[in-house]
């Protein structure tokens, strides 16, 4: 083995033969798994750092950094996705996003004693001694593993770990003579396969995810369905508040993913300066021997589903960062040296006229082509309004819910004003208008009087003036209902309260402060509610 050239090496399958035919020969250690699979660990630690060495023509001591960078290009060998995490002169801190041995391993925890014993072989046989803590374990369920190597005893004393000591001379001779020498086997990745869910599962969890009933959201649904189990990056565009984000987190829930991260990003809300470091991570190592790590949103969603709202907003030289990603599986930190894989499903979302972007070169054409496999536009919802009625019971549902009321009734001419409104806020707006009109309504129903005060600005002038609302000015009106409304909420939450004043500012999301004010400007006294 140690002849092998480091970069020949394929050791995920190296290690699956090695275990499979060599554990059941281990005869010194039939009667203990722990030390059996130890002992592989040590004699592939031995085998691996010769062949490092020999690979990168090192032949000097270690120091800790160069040590982490051998370890961590060791395991990435062997099939997982290791890198540096923040650590201090004492010790070197590794995280793991997936384990060689696949989800076999919560089957058998047992092997992360095999990478306990090759970092901690390497470390001992070039410091004299090391304990490796494992502070998380996907085999135990984390979502990853978390591991501190400590080469100093004396910050190592209180923790429970795996201790190791220097090899000796007869130690080293009995390893190399167990090692066995494996020649080059062909490359064969395997990762778990999960099931899929069943089709009449996934129409009933959509039909509760994605509230629609016009054709183009139906379309849309199909598109989703056929997706979702594929790999495929996807581009999804439409105005802001029409339910990008709820269609990007459907498609990661039907996804072989599921079980995985979904992290949202909205790249537009990242200072220009920071978008590489917040995509892609950062790294720094102080004079202090303190290691400092930051993750990126890319090794946050490991596993799972990257969804880049805005994706239009990044600027040229992140936009290449990205393409070389999407290409090559492959990224860097900011400050590092080692290149981490990365196996994340990326949607993207923008609300602009992305082609005209690509036309005027300030989005990368080849960028655009890879983010654009698959293309799901969602109509503004002003174009659907078969969406409207099964949105608006959606919502009052879930707000009576929120705040344990019976679900208000709606009138036919406070209907017939939320179908003809012009949402430009879309699905979003749709909802706070509902919201507001939910806490203002009066005996169970949304009358138009409170519809049209909830709406704001040019809009609701727009709905008033088309409304059978006319007599008055339109400021005045508009003024003169909301504090009619907020008198009658207030009294009902009093009385329902029993005048306990932080109740009530629990129920409308304000301050007991903010009450008091609105109590004394309503010339409303909480006293008379209590009994």
């Amino acid at each position: 083995m140690p002849d092998i050239i480091f970069q020949e090496l394929n050791p995920l399958i190296f290690l699956q033969t090695f275990i499979i035919q060599d554990i059941n020969i281990a005869g010194e250690f039939k009667d203990n798994v722990y030390d059996r699979i130890e002992f592989l660990g040590l004699t592939a630690a031995c085998c691996f750092e010769k062949a490092y060495r020999k690979s990168m023509n090192i032949e000097n001591d270690l120091n800790l950094n160069d040590y982490a960078e051998m370890i961590i290009a060791i395991k990435n060998k062997i099939g997982g996705n290791f890198s540096r995490t923040s650590s201090d002169k004492n010790y070197v801190g590794i995280i793991n996003t997936r384990c060689p041995f696949g989800d076999a391993v919560k089957l058998t925890p047992q092997l992360c004693k095999m990478t306990s014993s090759v970092f901690g072989g390497i470390a001992a046989n070039n410091f004299g001694y090391s304990k490796v803590v494992f502070k998380k374990r996907i085999a135990a369920g984390d979502k990853r593993c978390e591991m501190l190597i400590f080469t100093d005893p004396s910050f190592a004393l209180n923790l429970d770990g795996d201790e190791f000591h220097k090899f000796s001379k007869e130690s080293m001779n009995y390893f190399s003579d167990k090692s066995t020498k494996i020649e080059k086997i062909k490359e064969n990745w395997c990762f778990p396969i999960m099931s899929d869910i069943k089709s009449r599962d996934v129409d009933s969890h959509i039909k509760n995810t994605i509230v629609a009933s016009s054709k183009s959201m139906c379309d849309i649904i199909k598109i989703v369905k056929q997706t979702a189990a594929t790999t495929a990056t996807i581009l999804i565009t439409g105005e802001t508040g029409v339910g990008k984000e709820v269609i990007a987190r459907t498609i990661h829930n039907f996804s072989l993913r599921r079980n995985e991260p979904f992290i949202a990003v909205n790249c537009g809300a990242i200072p220009e300066n920071l978008v590489e470091s917040a995509l892609f991570g950062h790294e720094k190592g102080a004079f202090t021997g303190a290691y400092q790590v930051h993750h990126g949103f890319f090794e946050r969603a490991c596993g799972g589903t990257l969804f880049l709202d805005e994706v239009d907003s990044l600027p040229l030289y992140a936009q290449v960062k990205l393409l070389r990603v999407l290409q090559e599986k492959e990224f860097e930190r900011v400050g590092g040296k080692s290149s981490l894989s990365t196996d994340v499903r990326i949607i993207a979302a923008c609300n602009g006229e992305i082609e005209k972007m690509v036309t005027d070169g300030r989005f990368r054409r080849d960028l655009y082509y890879r983010i654009n496999v698959i293309h799901i536009h969602i109509p503004p919802l002003r174009l659907r309004q078969d969406d409207i009625s099964p949105l608006i019971t959606h919502f009052l549902n879930k707000l009576a819910v929120k705040y344990r009321r019976n679900i208000p009734k709606i009138t036919d001419e406070s209907m017939n004003i939320l179908i003809k409104a012009k949402w430009p806020g879309n699905i979003r707006e749709l909802e706070n208008i509902l919201e507001r009109s939910f806490l203002l309504s009066r005996d169970g129903i949304i009358s138009e009087e409170i519809l049209t005060s909830s709406f704001e600005s040019e809009q609701g002038d727009d709905i008033i003036k088309n409304s059978t609302i006319k007599n008055k000015n339109l400021k005045t009106l508009k003024k003169e209902t909301v504090r009619s409304m907020e008198t009658q909420l207030l009294e009902k939450i009093l009385m329902e309260s029993n005048g306990n004043i932080p109740e009530v500012a629990k129920q409308l999301g304000i301050s007991t402060r903010a009450v008091y004010k609105k109590l004394k400007l309503n010339l409303i006294n909480p006293g008379k509610y209590r009994h």
